[in-house]
């Protein structure tokens, strides 16, 4: 699993998910995607072809989708905050 601290993380590294219940805006440009919504609809919402930063408050929900994504051949790395 790929990993990257939320301050090292920059935009034109790949499009950020925050798979967040709620809609706050951890990065200003960033796309809300809740967690099951994303695993669910992962074909249509997502390209194999690009890189994606998935993020969550709590890093677990986070995590998980990471680890399925992977599974599934996405590019994704997991963000965390210290």
């Amino acid at each position: 699993m790929k990993k990257i601290l939320l301050k090292d993380y920059k935009e034109e590294m790949g499009e950020f998910i925050d798979v967040n219940y709620n809609d706050s805006q951890v990065i200003e440009h960033a796309i809300h995607i809740p967690y099951e919504r994303l695993l669910i609809n992962h074909k249509e919402l997502l390209d194999k072809n690009k890189k994606y930063f998935i993020y969550c408050n709590g890093g677990i929900k986070s995590r998980k989708a990471v680890n399925i994504l992977e599974f599934y051949g996405y590019d994704v790395t997991l963000v965390y905050q210290e």
